[in-house]
């Protein structure tokens, strides 16, 4: 069992044990999140009013922050602590270990027209037909392209590079530390981080190699990628191009340069779409857990889903095209809301994800330490990955 499994588990003995009835009365929900985003918290709120608007015994619903950094161990501490919140965000390497915990409440009953929500999108939320947590945000990664730096636009991954050397592309969610971030570029190569039922490493195959040494070359030989310990921001205008989720477009609203948004260049198997997630659930154990899971199934039905797009992208089907995207994401165009949003989230495959995220993480961060240098054995280092995560890969 892994560690955040372990302490989901503990967390559920100690909630029940100091957990009573249902209450009765009036009722104050508390949802954790980790935006602290001004415009995020406004239409939460807006949201959360128009609710309280039609159910009086709902007096409060409160939109707790928590910083991203170490939210999920936060999360857990609360509900140990007897101080679980009612529902709360999810993000997608937690998934597995909350959904099979039994922590979470079944929800799809109280989903409006949960039929169309995209079946691939929805997958990792799910158990035996159930489903736990609501994929509010599912948001493809696409690239970022300053067309002041980039006269010709790229269609392949070598082109990106080629275009970039000495100009930057920057991916700046990964710092060297989020290594699961890579997966929107070796998934171009048709590598992953382990097999589909999770028991097989796939660090050390062919194509994570090859996929791999690109990168390694981006970094150290065609001085594209910046290397470690270097900081270069896109969207200030200092990168040629950057990849990120889509949700980012946001920050160049007032951009003083020229950009396009693209989707993922082509690796070596053609095209492909790689996407992250957030999800919502209903912790079982609430008092409130009825009125928890009425209010989330408000606050995903088709007319608020709409307007969360703005932010979040959604799974709804009836809400995938560019006309309606567009009314909310003024600052794309509907072609690249098609091929980036669109087209990413029906054919996109989700950052890798399983029990024990948490240690896996950690042990592959540090197993992946001595390839961001400019003589490392990649080979020899991405076999030793292997070799460091078969241990958990096997327990799950």
């Amino acid at each position: 069992m892994s560690r955040l499994l372990a302490l989901i588990c503990t967390a559920l003995l100690a909630l029940t044990a100091c957990s009573g009835s249902a209450a009765t009365g009036p009722k104050s929900l508390r949802m954790t999140v980790w935006t602290a985003n001004e415009a995020h918290l406004k239409l939460l709120n807006e949201i959360a009013a128009e609710y309280r608007a039609a159910h009086p015994d709902v007096t409060e619903i409160k939109f707790d922050t928590i910083p991203a950094d170490g939210y999920t161990t936060t999360l857990t501490t609360q509900i140990a602590g007897g101080n679980a919140p009612d529902l709360a965000w999810i993000l997608e390497e937690s998934a597995p270990d909350f959904v099979s915990s039994g922590a979470l409440a079944p929800i799809r009953a109280k989903v409006e027209k949960a039929d169309e929500l995209v079946p691939s999108a929805i997958k990792l939320w799910e158990k035996d037909g159930e489903l736990y947590a609501y994929p509010f945000s599912t948001s493809p990664f696409g690239l970022f392209v300053n067309t002041d730096l980039v006269k010709e636009l790229p269609k392949t991954w070598e082109q990106a590079v080629a275009a970039s050397a000495g100009k930057n592309l920057v991916l700046p969610d990964f710092k060297y530390q989020n290594w699961a971030v890579l997966s929107a570029i070796w998934r171009g190569w048709g590598a992953q981080a382990w097999s589909e039922d999770g028991r097989q490493c796939g660090f050390a195959s062919p194509e994570m190699k090859d996929a791999m040494t690109f990168v390694h070359k981006a970094i150290f030989t065609d001085k594209a990628i910046p290397g470690p310990g270097t900081t270069v921001d896109f969207f200030a205008g200092n990168a040629a191009m950057a990849v990120s989720q889509i949700s980012r477009a946001g920050a160049l609203k007032e951009a003083k340069f020229g950009w396009t948004l693209l989707p993922l260049p082509q690796g070596p198997k053609g095209d492909y779409a790689v996407i992250g997630q957030a999800g919502v659930g209903v912790l079982k154990r609430s008092k409130n857990a009825e009125a928890a899971a009425d209010f989330l199934g408000f606050f995903t039905n088709a007319a608020n889903s709409a307007k969360l797009a703005q932010f979040f992208p959604p799974v709804r089907q009836s809400l995938l095209n560019a006309g309606t995207l567009a009314k909310s994401n003024p600052l794309l165009k509907p072609e690249q809301l098609q091929s980036v949003v669109i087209d990413g989230i029906s054919k996109g495959v989700v950052k890798p994800s399983h029990q024990g995220q948490e240690e896996l993480n950690q042990t592959i961060r540090a197993a992946l330490d001595p390839l961001w240098k400019p003589d490392a054995d990649i080979g020899q280092v991405l076999d030793g990955v292997c070799t460091k995560i078969k241990p958990l890969l096997e327990r799950q």
